[in-house]
């Protein structure tokens, strides 16, 4: 037990230049704190004890902002920075020496039951606010690119960025994306239009 703690702890210090002291990291790091919560709630999980899962998950959450549910499967050196509003669902897996940021999201797409969220490989980087949503898999060493939106299998050693994710590097090599810079949607024209288009339909009505 001390041993896995003392990985959780060497994981934050390879990861993070601001780790300055083991003291600092224990007292301070809210990441590890949802981490070490997280590994009581999952063992309560797994001897199928009632309530007192949840709980800890939800005391994890008060104090760090950051929810983890008991049946998530969390292998070893799992670094969470800047944690607040990361969100790990009950099925998901995440494999040894992921990195997320702040605002991640590993979710499900809906209301079905059984294996719903994603599989996270080993070394896979998840930048700020991304969402991985559904039972997909995340191939190990990839990188995830701040707010992208993940829906599909990725492959191992790729780069994904945008909404919805599209994977823009694969095994080193850039991956040309045809994107439309030509008929992009004017948010404020479209919502003026509709306007235009409620008030002709009231006026009708009106006749």
């Amino acid at each position: 037990m001390l041993t896995a703690f003392r990985r959780e702890i060497d994981a934050i210090f390879d990861r993070d230049p601001a780790a300055r002291s083991y003291l600092e990291v224990v007292l301070l790091y809210s990441g590890l704190h949802a981490i070490v919560l997280h590994k009581i709630s999952r063992l309560l999980f797994q001897l199928r004890i009632p309530i007192l899962p949840r709980f800890f998950s939800q005391l994890a959450r008060f104090l760090t902002g950051i929810e983890i549910h008991p049946g998530a499967q969390i292998n070893e050196g799992l670094f969470i920075d800047h944690g607040m509003g990361v969100v790990i669902g009950e099925t998901a897996v995440v494999g040894k020496n992921v990195t997320l940021y702040q605002g991640v999201t590993l979710g499900g797409t809906g209301k079905e039951k059984g294996k719903r969220h994603p599989n996270i490989g080993d070394n896979v980087v998840i930048g700020t606010g991304a969402k991985i949503l559904g039972n997909i898999t995340i191939g190990n060493n990839s990188y995830i690119g701040a707010n992208a939106v993940v829906v599909k299998d990725v492959p191992a050693n790729s780069t994904v960025v945008g909404v919805p994710g599209r994977i823009t590097k694969q095994d080193g090599k850039k991956i040309e994306t045809e994107l439309d810079h030509i008929h992009v949607l004017d948010p404020l024209k479209q919502s003026l239009e509709e306007l235009e288009e409620r008030i002709a339909k009231l006026e009708r009505k009106g006749q």
